[in-house]
């Protein structure tokens, strides 16, 4: 299966306390089946969701959905499936 390639970077600035903290950062390949990028541009055409929040809620969908996908027979996925389809009718306007 063809795959868009990505990769996602996550760094820790400050702690609950407003601390600044120094770790390495996590980095991870993110392969996908679709645009990450497009997906983030589109939510972000929503008047109820700020870019920031457009780019954090799509990203984190993406990541989750293409996980699921990959690992469909396990357990916790199959029984997460039809919620996760379900939410993704939401959030496309098809329910």
């Amino acid at each position: 299966m063809k795959q868009h390639q990505f990769r996602v970077t996550v760094e820790y600035l400050a702690d609950a306390d407003g601390h600044p903290v120094q770790s390495a950062p996590l980095q991870f390949n993110a392969p996908n089946h679709d645009n990450i990028l497009e997906i983030v541009e589109r939510i972000a055409q929503r008047e109820d969701f700020t870019p920031e929040m457009a780019a954090r809620f799509a990203v984190g969908l993406k990541l989750m959905g293409e996980v699921m996908l990959e690992n469909r027979t396990q357990p916790l996925f199959v029984e997460l499936k039809p919620h996760f389809m379900e939410m993704m009718k939401i959030i496309k306007g098809k329910k």
